[in-house]
């Protein structure tokens, strides 16, 4: 069942671990792109509390970026979109943080298109918290599917 926190419950404590999770990710690879993306990047936006962080690596380190990462203690997410220009990540720790392994230049970089989007935008911003509310409740699966909706529009836009 999905519950959704607002800014002032959660956005200060996925700073504060993207910080740490960033200078980790520099360090096993230095010429990564690293971004706070997901809803915890956007300011006011309601959340599952959860911190999404885009990692962009040229395609042909995209695998052996993958191995790296999960000495983090991290691992493939299952259940989700994997290609050789994408790998989801997810910690094994059970905090609640998730990599996007993204090949620089590949049509995954909409990660870092839908933040600037609605960092841009307050009314899609509201939008977005709107739809994240009307799904308190719902199972992760029909969340997912009525953000997708949301998502692919605002995408279409930009």
């Amino acid at each position: 069942m999905m519950k959704f926190y607002t800014e002032n419950q959660y956005q200060a404590s996925c700073d504060t671990l993207y910080l740490h999770y960033e200078g980790e990710i520099h360090k096993l690879l230095p010429n990564a792109r690293v971004e706070h993306v997901g809803a915890s990047s956007i300011p006011y936006a309601v959340s599952k509390g959860d911190l999404d962080i885009f990692i962009g690596v040229s395609a042909s380190d995209l695998e052996a970026s993958v191995q790296r990462l999960k000495t983090l203690g991290f691992q493939e997410k299952i259940d989700t979109l994997r290609t050789s220009a994408l790998c989801m990540l997810e910690a094994i720790s059970g905090e609640d943080v998730a990599f996007q392994v993204v090949a620089n230049g590949s049509e995954f970089e909409c990660f870092l298109t839908f933040r600037d989007a609605l960092r841009e935008s307050a009314d899609l911003v509201q939008q977005y918290n709107e739809l994240k509310l009307s799904c308190t409740g719902l199972s992760q699966t029909a969340y997912r599917e009525k953000k997708a909706i949301f998502v692919t529009q605002v995408l279409a836009k930009e």
